[in-house]
């Protein structure tokens, strides 16, 4: 009985395999966009790194890594949090509260941090940590106060050693060597005492972390669980770890990597799965309308609508499972290249692994079906109820004027991206950019609703041109017209393809020229003096930068960022702002920066006062005279006057203060740079200490900095636009095989097939342009207040860049309808 009930759809399947390749195709391109993009999103979620310096540590004790902020009230409040720059420490007291837990063996304080020697950076640690690391002298002993401990290849027992530390420059006596450094340790390493790790770490009083050895016999999840007692739970309480969580303590990279995959993952994937399964839900709706003529037939000739439904079940049933899970593997393929890629340019640690797990392919099997199930029975609706006497009738001629659901729901979609887009031309920072992602979506949907209604349109103001072609461009016009929603059909696709590739390629370009502006005219310095071979400056690298013969003016510049609250109401949340710590006379900054100063003045620039780009003061809701409230690199609360609003903060930095303010909330206070001010006789005494650029060398490596989020935003692009293009030539072939009666009509009637081939070629040209033009229109329409937002200009789009894109875009449409053409008209 099944088997007679699922004959009709296997027999549609069997002798009409072309009406259901296309459909196959799109289907398992959607399970391959979907499954990478699940396989990123779970490998972000489940992240770990294995333990190295804490392998011997079984349970280890850190702060709380992130800043919070409470908004909301009653039931809605809730903790907007983000991960803090630089690492959040502990107080060195909570050592002994650790210690007195009941099975703790030991507790020991964990303290790294860099330090310069003669022979370049080194890492310092206290010789506490050596009870979990496994280091050992191999000559001398361990150090006292005033002492020290050297890796291989360093000074020799008894010699004299010199490190500039945080906490001040100290001579120290090297009491012994050691061979092997331990476990997770470079070689690069020197060991002080704990008293003085302590003090010279530049935090007094604060260590990276506690070490907990238990008592043997006793489990480290019961100590876990004891310490987590004493510390309490919660925000702001120290975290306890165990197990390959201990690995996130270490190594600070983890957080980054987490946020990048989830990023990929659930943001762009988001997205892109949505596009696709829209796109694929339009691909089956085709297949099923290019049908209709056969469904008019099976209600002409007594079946009932629920067996046409059916048999469109059925088809989805036989055609998606089998599409989705083959999809899996380039899926799993594309997820394992992106991932490699990633890891490969240093977006991704080494120990951070991809997970291949079920889930995914399983989601994007039963998204696959799912779509492929609605969208046939929304295709479905209307040939499975009508009359059967009005059947055949109905399905000769396409139908005309406005649906009483889409055309209504298109309307609305047109209204709110309109709507939307004002609002975000009106505001500026995150608002503008948060709203524009609205009014690309808004329009998307707008076109697919309206789909018809536009093609008609775009035919009829084509029409005259391609009448102007002779036959084939009158033939093309006529077809386009009369078939609208076969046009629509192929149009949206190209649209996708072309709106979400440029948003996402302009987007970069539009930012990298406003950075490099930004820079080129906001660095006014001669010369710029960085660290050798990519290392650290003297901390005061201003001061011995100044005293060289020849220099005017020189400052020292430490780069990193601060959390900020953006969007103050009730929804505010917290983000990251480049902060650019200054060392030397406040005069000199303006010699050396032109920051475009727009409201107050730098000159009272001192700790406690602070200077701000205007999209971040702006998102913040503060201006000059009033107090601004941020979360220093490590979580530390502060706040400081706004002296200064600037307009340079994209390319140089979003946030400027003394680096004296900074310091003691940074692992590494070294500066990364000293912008002078000098004549060239100055050169030579500046390549003493550090490696020496022009403003054109240092811009153009700043640029080279960069080069990753332009590869990622050209991989989204491609994945993204390359299905969407694949999509519209998939939708091509198959509108084209399906004429292949019009065609042979076409020739009956005395038409050549150069000029049945010369239709063809114009009806794409014009889906093609047509695509374009909406394209670019709703990505012009989402870039503008998005760029607007970010860099307080207007887009940039390479002329170059952008005819390469419409190029490939009319070269693969006219090739998808021109080839399978000319097969049919053989």
């Amino acid at each position: 009985m099944t088997a007679r009930r699922n004959g009709l759809a296997r027999a549609a399947i069997r002798f009409k395999p072309s009406a259901f390749a296309g459909t196959f195709i799109a289907l398992l391109l959607t399970s391959a966009i979907v499954t990478a993009c699940g396989i990123l999103l779970e490998s972000g979620v489940r992240a770990s790194v294995p333990p190295q310096r804490y392998t011997g540590a079984p349970v280890v004790v850190e702060a709380d890594q992130r800043a919070h902020l409470w908004v909301g009230s009653g039931e809605d409040r809730h903790d907007s949090y983000t991960d803090t720059p630089d690492r959040a420490r502990l107080d060195h007291a909570l050592t002994r509260k650790a210690a007195a837990v009941p099975g703790v063996a030991a507790a020991i304080p964990d303290i790294a941090f860099p330090v310069r020697a003669q022979a370049g950076g080194l890492t310092a640690y206290g010789w506490g940590s050596t009870a979990f690391t496994g280091t050992e002298p191999e000559t001398g002993r361990a150090p006292r106060t005033g002492e020290a401990v050297t890796g291989p290849g360093g000074p020799r027992t008894g010699e004299r050693i010199t490190l500039e530390t945080p906490g001040g420059t100290r001579e120290f006596r090297v009491s012994g060597t050691v061979a092997d450094p331990g476990r997770g340790v470079g070689p690069g390493s020197v060991w002080l005492s704990d008293t003085d790790a302590l003090a010279l770490s530049g935090h007094p009083g604060k260590i990276d972390a506690i070490a907990v050895l238990p008592e043997p016999g006793t489990a480290a999840a019961t100590v876990a669980d004891r310490l987590g007692e004493v510390f309490g739970s919660g925000h702001y309480r120290p975290k306890v770890r165990t197990g390959d969580d201990r690995g996130a303590v270490e190594d600070r990279g983890l957080a980054a990597a987490r946020e990048t995959l989830i990023g990929l993952g659930g943001s762009f994937g988001g997205v892109a799965t949505l596009v696709s399964v829209f796109t694929a839900a339009g691909t089956v709706a085709l297949s099923v309308g290019l049908r209709r003529r056969e469904f008019a037939l099976l209600r002409a000739i007594g079946a009932t609508p629920r067996q046409v439904r059916r048999s469109i079940a059925t088809e989805a049933l036989l055609i998606a499972p089998l599409a989705g899970a083959i999809g899996c593997l380039p899926g799993i393929a594309l997820a394992s290249w992106w991932f490699g890629q990633l890891r490969e340019k240093g977006a991704l640690p080494r120990a951070v692994e991809l997970h291949i797990g079920w889930i995914p392919p399983l989601v994007a099997v039963a998204a696959v079906v799912l779509t492929a199930l609605c969208a046939g029975f929304l295709a479905a609706r209307k040939p499975s109820r009508i009359r059967p006497g009005q059947a055949l009738a109905d399905a000769s001629v396409e139908r005309v004027g406005f649906a009483p659901i889409r055309t209504p729901l298109g309307l609305v979609a047109v209204g709110g991206g309109v709507a939307l887009a004002g609002l975000a031309a009106q505001t500026s920072g995150n608002n503008a950019a948060n709203a524009a992602l609205g009014v690309v979506m808004l329009f998307m949907l707008a076109v697919a609703l309206l789909g018809p209604l536009i093609a008609r349109a775009c035919a009829a103001l084509f029409g005259l041109p391609l009448r102007a072609a002779g036959a084939p461009g009158s033939l093309a016009a006529a077809n386009s017209r009369s078939n609208a929603r076969r046009l629509a059909s192929a149009i949206t696709p190209i649209v996708l393809a072309t709106a979400f590739s440029s948003v996402l390629l302009f987007l970069h370009t539009s930012t990298d020229r406003a950075i490099e502006e930004q820079q080129r005219e906001g660095i006014t310095a001669d010369r710029i003096v960085v660290g050798k071979a990519g290392g650290p400056l003297p901390l005061d690298a201003a001061g011995q930068a100044a005293r060289v013969p020849g220099v005017s003016a020189a400052v020292s510049l430490t780069q990193t960022s601060v959390v900020v609250t953006i969007d103050a109401g009730p929804e505010a949340s917290l983000a990251t702002a480049t902060t650019q710590g200054y060392d030397g006379r406040v005069a000199d900054l303006a010699r050396v920066q032109d920051l475009q100063v727009v409201k107050g003045s730098l000159d009272s620039l001192r700790p406690g006062r602070i200077a701000l780009d205007e999209r971040v003061a702006d998102s913040a809701g503060v201006t000059v005279g009033e107090r601004f409230a941020f979360h220093l690199p490590d979580g530390t609360k502060s706040s400081a006057e706004v002296v200064a609003v600037y307009g340079r903060g994209l390319g140089l930095a979003e946030v400027t203060l003394p680096v004296s303010v900074l310091r003691p909330h940074l692992t590494s206070p070294y500066p990364g740079t000293v912008l002078v001010r000098a004549s060239d006789r100055a050169t030579e005494g500046l390549t003493a200490l550090g490696t020496v650029q022009d403003r054109a060398g240092f811009t153009a490596g700043a640029a080279e900095d960069r080069e990753l989020n332009s590869w990622a935003n050209h991989v989204m692009a491609a994945v993204l636009g390359g299905f969407a293009a694949v999509a519209a030539a998939n939708t091509l072939v198959m509108t084209v095989l399906d004429r292949r009666r019009e065609l042979t009509m076409l020739r009956l009637v005395g038409s050549t097939r150069r000029q049945v081939l010369g239709m063809i070629r114009w009806e794409a040209l014009l889906v093609t342009f047509a695509g374009i033009a909406l394209g670019t229109a709703i990505a012009f329409a989402t870039l503008i207040p998005m760029v607007r937002g970010i860099t307080g200009g207007s887009p940039y789009v390479p002329p170059m860049l952008y005819g390469s894109l419409a190029l490939a875009v009319v070269v693969l449409g006219v090739a998808s309808a021109v080839l399978p053409a000319r097969a049919a008209t053989r």
